[in-house]
């Protein structure tokens, strides 16, 4: 392994900002992207752009070839440790050594198990001058949803409200219409167009009637719609199962399901999926079970939670929770009993509440935005890097 370079920041940064691009493209894969440097001059760039299509280091010998390039013995700077598997695409360690570069720069080892040290390994064994770990938060930070979905078998989860200085989401009679402005919920459009789910309870779709789809903007990849209904009351008229939109996913209790077939057989008239998932002993669905089927079976990496209080509240209990997206209206409610985020924790003490760190703040005209990872107390710390 080679020492770090003045340089080899810079470009490991322009490599970073090169595989964002892939973002709401290329899950479940992670974002890649690489540059290829002679001479402090970037002779060769390119990026993960698709699922399936060409990865990030073969991009990037391709451009600098197209270019009339030789890229023997140049170095190539890589957000994530080459893949020596055969996959969708053939394992890019080869193609970098046949390339015939001379050092590969990597800001972090690819936790697949398939990979996890192997593509490295296979370049040092090929006389490849390797340097690992510039800037390695960044890269952990950047594909922090695939390393997580790789590392435990579950989805990123997002929750997403909106709410009052005061902390209300909606007033006692359910009205919430709106709390953030026209260009708040652009964003939250923008967000469902890069996710695999949007989730929410029941409870919301009898309130709210939603559709949950991205509109008005680019979608990147089409969520599909996930509804939380233990007991299988959603409306036959709602708009989820009426108004076309991607596939609706409706997680039961596997008993109800078993029970009421009728209902069932119902709801998947209109084209919905009931998913029979475990009842836990304090009567709540086994929603870390259901998590992991919709990452085994369904392929997802990342969930948008824009459900009501008490499903926001049994994912933090069940420490499912990722990242929390707030945004902050300038208004005041001042009504005790108007509705707040989370519900369902009957909590004595401060240091027994959860836990956020700040990640980011950004004005939208007169809300404020406000992005959170959350602290997992019994697992591993979700960083803020």
């Amino acid at each position: 392994m080679s020492r770090l370079q003045p340089r080899d920041v810079t470009f490991m940064r322009h490599a970073l900002d090169l595989a964002m691009q892939g973002r709401g493209y290329v899950e479940p894969n992670p974002m890649v992207g690489a540059v290829i440097v002679r001479d402090n001059s970037v002779v060769g760039s390119g990026y993960h752009q698709k699922y399936g299509d060409a990865h990030a280091e073969v991009e990037a010998i391709k451009d600098a070839h197209e270019k009339g390039v030789d890229v023997k013995g140049l170095t190539m700077y890589v957000n994530l440790e080459p893949c020596c598997h055969h996959g969708k695409q053939g394992p890019c360690a080869d193609a970098v050594i046949e390339a015939g570069l001379g050092r590969v720069v990597v800001a972090m080892e690819d936790p697949y198990e398939e990979v996890s040290g192997a593509g490295i390994e296979k370049l040092v064994k090929a006389g490849i001058e390797v340097t690992v770990g510039v800037c390695e938060e960044q890269a952990l930070k950047l594909n922090e949803a695939f390393v997580k979905r790789v590392e435990s078998g579950l989805p990123w989860v997002m929750c997403k409200w909106a709410q009052t200085v005061d902390g209300k989401t909606a007033t006692t009679t359910g009205d919430s219409k709106w709390i953030s402005c026209d260009r708040s919920r652009e964003i939250v459009h923008r967000i469902r167009g890069r996710f695999d789910g949007v989730m929410v309870g029941v409870r919301t779709v009898e309130m709210d009637d939603p559709v949950l789809t991205a509109r008005g903007v680019v979608v990147k990849r089409v969520a599909r719609r996930i509804v939380i209904d233990p007991n299988l009351r959603l409306p036959l008229n709602c708009k989820l199962l009426k108004e076309d939109g991607p596939e609706v996913l409706i997680a039961a209790c596997g008993k109800v399901a078993g029970e009421e077939r009728e209902r069932v057989k119902d709801i998947e008239s209109f084209g919905a999926k009931v998913v029979p998932v475990t009842r836990r002993e304090d009567g709540r669905l086994d929603m870390c079970a259901f998590m992991r089927l919709l990452v085994k079976d369904y392929g997802m990496t990342n969930i948008l939670c824009e459900g009501g209080a008490n499903l926001t509240g049994s994912l933090f209990a069940d420490e499912l929770v990722d990242q929390v997206l707030v945004f902050v209206s300038p208004r005041i409610a001042g009504d005790q009993d108007a509705m707040s985020a989370v519900h369902g924790h009957n909590l004595h003490h401060i240091c027994d509440t959860h836990q956020l760190q700040l990640d980011n703040v950004k004005q939208i005209m007169d809300d404020v935005l406000i992005d959170y990872r959350v602290i997992h107390p019994n697992g591993p710390e979700h960083r803020v890097l």
